[in-house]
């Protein structure tokens, strides 16, 4: 009688796999990963400052030494100019709004205006009795400049009069950060030692400040978030949000630095439309080298990055394109994302990407199509005929020719290749499929098979007809797989069940003797091995408890 064919086969394939031990990579990760970081060295002394042109190519700057040098994001981050007419160590600097001047301040009090294209200087603010630790343009004023430093005054600038309008008094101790308002040209926020922030607006004539908080910490940095309602605080290992709109309220502290964080910016997801426009991240950098990007509307940590060195400086382009962080021992870590403009233009992944053949034939038709070839007018592209049904060559296309987007693909099934376990198991032979596999190098189709057996509820049938040989090379199997954790739920309980089903058999050969001695030597080296760890974890778990709290 001939034996009944199944229409269709299955490989047997083992269910229990073990789980990948590195979470899965979430799609904003992805995005602050896709940032290729470059690092541009050799700079003198640390990296104290870097901001970014508000016009395009966004150009940034960053103060290191008694210097401050900008870089082109576009051009493989190369250095455009190079400003040294300072007399100390170069503190702060920022653009104004349309990208013409940048002011600088420096360790001498000095505070310097100059012309981006041509590096002169411009106006120089002479009023601060100590080293000037921040300078700020507001976003839509070319007129004024805020400044304050190390003699515990804010300072509120008339450029072109190169006179201080007002002096703002109130902290009690250094100055070292300030931000101004992106929705009023008269407002502005600066941070001081003495752990509090204060919003100042220059329309009240007292020249109090109208809010205070307090950090908690010395502030190294505070910056206002996009709304204008919100503002963030950097101090010790914690940053802080603040609500300006509800009395100075904080909305959350976020404590996940382990040494002080130095600075702190705005940075935003996607591009300048659609919905993307509206997310808004906090970047954060700290001494203990990490960079920790903030989500402030759902309040938790959405990335973090590892360098190599202490940061001292974070900045993010307006374009979403560039981020740049500087370290203490003078190197800028910039990352760019790819552009399609970038393609078009030429950037710089795509000039060291070697091209395929079919780009760069279209790379030669289109430089032959842009010129005129004799005067006799621009080269138009050739077409390229399309097959129809009704041409021979139709039928005669080779395997390598791609369907049209109309075509309906019709795919070959492929032949399923059954392994010599698969055909046993095909015919119902299970216990000369079990054998089969126990002396094969591969653990995970013996398993595969276990798992089948059991489904037939043929497995324990099979360990009972088993020769003594046979089953030497089952307890063998058990000895060297039953203690690895993808496997030990199906192995543990089949060892027990054989050993209570082939106790006598067991006892009659010396050979199945010793490798049960085997086996029981194996799990008792895993449990030792179960029980150090465990002495590890309670060690390890209140550290991590408290680090949990920060």
């Amino acid at each position: 009688m001939a034996e009944p064919q199944i229409s269709k086969t299955y490989l047997v394939k083992p269910k229990h796999k073990p789980k990948p031990r590195t979470p899965k990579q979430t799609a904003e990760s992805k995005y602050w990963s896709s940032f290729k970081t470059k690092q541009i060295p050799d700079l003198i002394s640390s990296i104290t400052s870097l901001t970014f042109s508000p016009t395009t190519p966004h150009s940034f700057a960053a103060a290191h030494s008694a210097s401050l040098t900008l870089y082109n994001p576009q051009n493989k981050f190369s250095p455009t100019a190079t400003i040294s007419s300072f007399r100390d160590v170069v503190s702060s600097a920022s653009f104004r709004c349309d990208g013409l001047l940048i002011a600088a301040s420096d360790l001498s009090g000095l505070v310097q205006v100059f012309d981006v294209k041509t590096r002169t200087p411009l106006r120089k603010l002479r009023s601060h009795t100590r080293p000037a630790r921040f300078v700020k343009y507001p976003v839509a004023d070319k007129l004024h400049l805020v400044s304050g430093g190390d003699d515990a005054i804010v300072k509120y600038w008339d450029v072109s009069g190169e006179t201080p309008i007002c002096d703002l008094l109130g902290h009690k101790d250094y100055v070292r950060c300030g931000d101004c308002s992106p929705v009023s040209t008269d407002m502005f926020i600066t941070g001081s030692y003495d752990h509090t922030v204060k919003l100042w607006d220059v329309r009240v004539k007292d020249s109090g400040s109208v809010m205070e908080v307090n950090h908690g910490k010395p502030v190294e940095d505070v910056i206002f978030l996009p709304s204008g309602g919100l503002i963030a605080t950097a101090g010790g290992d914690s940053v802080k949000i603040w609500d300006l709109m509800g009395g100075g309220k904080m909305v959350y502290s976020m404590e996940s630095h382990n040494k002080t964080v130095t600075s702190i910016c705005v940075g935003k997801l996607g591009k300048d439309g659609g919905e993307e426009a509206q997310q808004y991240r906090i970047l954060s950098v700290a001494l203990d080298g990490y960079m920790k990007v903030f989500d402030y509307a759902k309040m938790k940590v959405t990335h973090s990055m590892r360098f190599p060195a202490p940061l001292m400086s974070v900045a993010f382009s307006p374009d979403c394109l560039t981020r740049v962080i500087g370290t203490s021992n003078g190197t800028i870590y910039a990352g760019r994302r790819k552009n399609k403009e970038d393609f078009e233009g030429g950037s710089d992944e795509e000039l060291e990407r070697p091209l395929s053949k079919y780009e760069r034939r279209q790379k030669k038709l289109k430089a032959l199509s842009s010129r005129d070839a004799g005067g006799l007018g621009p080269v138009e592209e050739p077409q390229v005929r399309v097959l129809k049904p009704t041409n021979f060559r139709y039928f005669h296309r080779g395997q390598g020719e791609k369907p049209s987007e109309g075509e309906y693909l019709v795919m070959r099934p492929r032949k399923v290749k059954l392994g010599e376990h698969d055909k046993l198991l095909k015919k119902f032979r299970h216990k000369e499929a079990l054998v089969s596999v126990l002396g094969s190098k591969n653990p995970e189709n013996a398993v595969a098979v276990m798992e089948e057996l059991v489904a037939r509820k043929k497995l324990l049938k099979c360990v009972s007809n088993l020769d003594s040989e046979e089953l030497g090379l089952l307890l063998m199997f058990l000895q060297k797989h039953s203690t690895v954790p993808s496997y030990s739920g199906l192995l543990m309980g089949l060892t027990k069940k054989v050993l209570e089903m082939r106790a006598e058999d067991i006892r009659a050969s010396d050979d199945l003797k010793g490798h049960i001695r085997n086996l029981k030597r194996s799990v008792e080296e895993e449990i030792r091995i179960q029980q150090s760890l465990q002495e590890i974890q309670g060690i390890i778990s209140p550290l991590l408890r408290i680090t949990g709290r920060r």
